[in-house]
């Protein structure tokens, strides 16, 4: 007796033709997300994939970290054993034995994938309840509302014995739906948009923007900290730190001062959007939230999406605190962002921002930047210089690039 993960894809089955290639993806991201803990022999037939663990893979570590990959529905640990009744039978007591034990009802469902197994479904189940209740006198069938559920499933190679199922993490597998950067900052918002997107299936780069010394290397570190625990689910996570303390200072020298935050919003976009090109990233990801705070009104967003050449997605746009936190909860940052370690969007704060800023007035106020006084483009070119890079990887393992 063999166990083995079974899984059920999910979204994956509506792609139609599309499907080969992303069940492809999906695989190749199994291996990945496994190959830390040991190996695999991944098969896929009938809908279903099939992870066979080697002997330097322990099961319960390849179901934690399968549990966290986007594109699977379900997952469920399983025996695998001959197709045979004689077999099937005692399997099940043995292998859900602790269950069994521990429960005052049951029942046993049977899926019967192949139709030349000589006996239905129904008296698949029959026999197996028999079975189950002469070596468990603990046990009474309750067909509406078990303790337990014995599923048996017979497919065209084997028989399988499912344990509980275990909720997927959905969407669709990383790497189908090409890639985008986020603009990360310390907050709740912006690492659950990150792993909005990532369940969608785009693969991840950030870019953060330090201003020291208003914003301190415990930032950088949060930072950090919080796309680790974002790439548990996504996969690696190329994260560009960004000195913006010198275009920062000049915004608040010769800018309005209820002009700073959207002002600096668009400089963030400009710059962003120039790394993520270079990480052949088609798309900014962004955390706010229609009204959360001042420079998060339609207006305002107007104004900062207008810096932009490319796609800005807010996941996240439509929801309010509570259901972000919900998610940040799930992931685990909610803890990491609300260390008070502060991003450099809490610097030079104005005390009444403009909530309903117009777009000319916005560009007519960014003319004292673009001069030989304070030469803005200057500013962005040397901070994408001395931009510095890092690979997070999963179980935040960090390899510095730059």
């Amino acid at each position: 007796m063999n166990e083995i993960i079974l899984i059920k894809n999910g979204e994956l089955a509506l792609k139609g033709l599309n499907r080969k290639s992303f069940e492809e993806a999906l695989v190749k991201n199994i291996r990945k997300a496994v190959a830390p803990y040991g190996d695999a022999k991944i098969i896929r037939a009938q809908s279903t994939m099939y992870v066979h663990p080697m002997e330097n893979l322990d099961i319960e570590d390849a179901v934690d970290c399968i549990s966290k990959v986007f594109g699977i529905a379900a997952l469920s640990r399983a025996a695998e054993v001959e197709k045979d009744m004689e077999a099937i039978m005692p399997a099940v007591c043995e292998y859900l034995r602790d269950e069994l034990e521990s429960a005052r009802t049951f029942k046993v469902e049977a899926k019967r994938a192949d139709k030349k197994f000589p006996l239905k479904s129904p008296e698949i189940c029959a026999q197996t309840g028999e079975y189950i209740l002469e070596h468990f006198g603990n046990l009474t069938v309750d067909v509406h509302n078990p303790d337990v559920v014995v599923t048996i499933e017979i497919r065209d190679t084997a028989a399988y014995i499912h344990k509980q199922p275990i909720k997927g993490a959905g969407g669709l597998p990383v790497g189908t739906g090409g890639r985008a950067c986020v603009m990360i900052s310390g907050g709740i918002d912006s690492p659950v948009a990150s792993w909005m997107m990532a369940k969608r299936g785009l693969e991840l780069s950030a870019v953060n923007f330090a201003s020291p010394p208003y914003t301190s290397l415990r930032a950088e570190e949060k930072v950090k900290d919080l796309l680790g625990k974002v790439a548990d689910w996504s996969g690696n996570i190329r994260l560009h730190i960004v000195p913006f303390t010198e275009i920062q200072e000049a915004i608040r020298d010769y800018c309005p001062e209820d002009m700073l935050t959207v002002i600096m919003r668009r400089y963030m976009i400009k710059i962003a959007q120039i790394i993520a090109r270079k990480d052949g990233a088609l798309a900014l990801i962004s955390g706010e939230s229609v009204g959360q705070v001042a420079s998060q009104t339609l207006r305002a967003l107007e104004c900062t999406d207008a810096a932009a050449d490319m796609p800005v997605l807010r996941p996240v746009i439509g929801m309010d605190k509570e259901e972000i936190v919900s998610i940040a909860r799930k992931i685990d940052t909610f803890e990491i962002s609300i260390l008070p370690f502060e991003d450099c969007c809490t610097v030079f704060t104005p005390k009444h921002p403009k909530t309903k800023p117009v777009l000319e007035k916005i560009i007519e106020a960014e003319q004292a930047l673009e001069n030989d006084r304070v030469n803005i483009a200057a500013m962005i070119e040397k901070a994408i210089n001395d931009t510095a890079t890092t690979i997070i990887k999963p179980g935040n393992i960090q390899e510095e690039l730059k």
